[in-house]
């Protein structure tokens, strides 16, 4: 399924109510050794801004043998014993949730009433949401953080953060949105996730300070990768993906903005190619 942008749509899957996820949780502790907890939230040294190698997989079999120092995955389909054994490997662990949309195949989609949902999302079978209502959304989100949490993540990715720039269907502004993710980070933080912004290069400006790191869909071949500066300038990771070209061609611009840059297939699967780090 494609979604804006010419991208195929990456669902949230299945979350578990927090009880059972506890019960699940608890269980499988008890069959692998003790772990040091990710970090409170997961910390961004600036000396190594510039050299991290990542890696984003939200399809296929989990390849825990990349060599990649961040993983950003599927907090659903990621097992708790895929996170065990990459921590244990000293692997930082980002999850990424869509806060801005539903899909209608999502779990917890009852808890979106009607009145939250606009117009679909290009492609995607997901509805925009009506981000001004925190009151109505703040607790879906929270769930959706806490199994990232759980499983033994440190960070989240914000995905679908920016419905004030697309036809909605609903009458959001510029400042609804920048509230919005500002509440939706806030949130990040107070359960001990670090929170990362996806796309939205129109608010970035305003963001960066409230984000740790960001990740970015095609900024070479678009001609926007100035629009991270501000991220890059703080000192904070910019984790940028292309979809088509040469290593050889796009690496030189991306590694010379600071960027982590990688080659990956659209549907995001094991495969990567990734840029000589700075």
């Amino acid at each position: 399924m494609i979604g804006r942008d010419g991208q195929p749509a990456r669902r949230m899957g299945r979350v578990l109510p927090l009880g059972v996820a506890v019960v699940l949780l608890t269980a499988t502790a008890a069959c692998r050794p003790d772990l040091t907890p990710p970090g409170a939230p997961t910390s961004w040294p600036v000396a190594s801004a510039r050299h991290w190698q990542w890696q984003w997989q939200l399809d296929g079999v989990l390849d825990p043998t990349v060599e990649a120092d961040v993983f950003v995955l599927d907090p659903v389909t990621t097992t708790t014993a895929e996170t065990a054994e990459l921590r244990s490997l000293g692997r930082r662990l980002v999850c990424q949730v869509y806060v801005g949309s539903v899909h209608p195949d999502d779990p917890d989609a009852s808890r979106y009433p009607a009145h939250l949902r606009g117009a679909a999302v290009a492609g995607t079978g997901r509805s925009w949401l009506d981000v001004r209502r925190w009151d109505a959304l703040r607790p879906v989100l929270a769930d959706r953080f806490r199994l990232c949490r759980g499983k033994g993540f440190g960070a989240v990715l914000l995905a679908d953060a920016d419905g004030y720039a697309h036809p909605s269907g609903l009458p959001l502004e510029f400042d609804d949105q920048l509230q919005f993710d500002r509440q939706v980070a806030g949130l990040a933080r107070s359960l001990e996730l670090s929170p990362g912004l996806l796309g939205n290069l129109g608010q970035v400006t305003a963001l960066a300070p409230d984000f740790d790191f960001a990740v970015n869909e095609e900024c070479v071949r678009l001609a926007q990768c100035d629009k991270l500066l501000p991220f890059a300038d703080a000192g904070k990771p910019v984790f940028h993906v292309e979809y088509s070209g040469s290593t050889a061609d796009f690496c030189v611009t991306s590694v010379g903005y600071g960027f982590a840059s990688i080659r990956k297939n659209r549907t995001l699967d094991a495969w990567r190619l990734p840029c000589p780090p700075a």
